[in-house]
């Protein structure tokens, strides 16, 4: 992944798909292409909470069970990706934003780097946050293999 803005030109060990990389709904692959960020959610949460359907549900991961856990949990900021390129990942069957794939927070930091998400971009809790304060909706996201 690479993110640019005029402050923030950098890149991030992250974990995408651990299926083959794919716009179309429902494939759980990370799309590829240019994105830009649509929504920033989560701004002042402590790191490692977790969000369920894009609401801070006021617990770290940690206090979730083992079972919970052994899944990526959408941990400490959600930046929500729009894709920019029509019938390549906006709009119809490969619609990013539909398919709500985002940019967040991982309870599995030991994964990246490897293929870990089920389409999302896993980062680091404190990389997400860097990342967050920088970032501005309508800042553009070049995702590649």
């Amino acid at each position: 992944m690479f993110y640019e803005n005029s402050e923030l030109r950098k890149s991030y060990l992250v974990s995408t798909s651990s299926r083959p990389p794919s716009n179309v709904r429902d494939s759980l692959g990370t799309p590829r292409g240019l994105h830009t960020v649509a929504d920033k959610i989560g701004a002042g949460t402590p790191p490692g909470i977790v969000f369920k359907n894009r609401t801070c549900t006021g617990r770290h991961f940690n206090e979730f069970t083992d079972e919970e856990n052994a899944g990526n949990l959408i941990t400490t900021r959600i930046l929500w990706l729009r894709g920019l390129e029509p019938g390549g990942n906006a709009g119809g069957q490969v619609d990013t934003y539909e398919r709500y794939i985002y940019i967040h927070g991982t309870n599995h930091e030991e994964r990246l780097g490897l293929p870990a998400s089920a389409g999302c971009v896993l980062m680091r809790n404190l990389d997400v946050i860097e990342l967050f304060d920088q970032a501005r909706v309508g800042d553009l996201v070049w995702i590649e293999d």
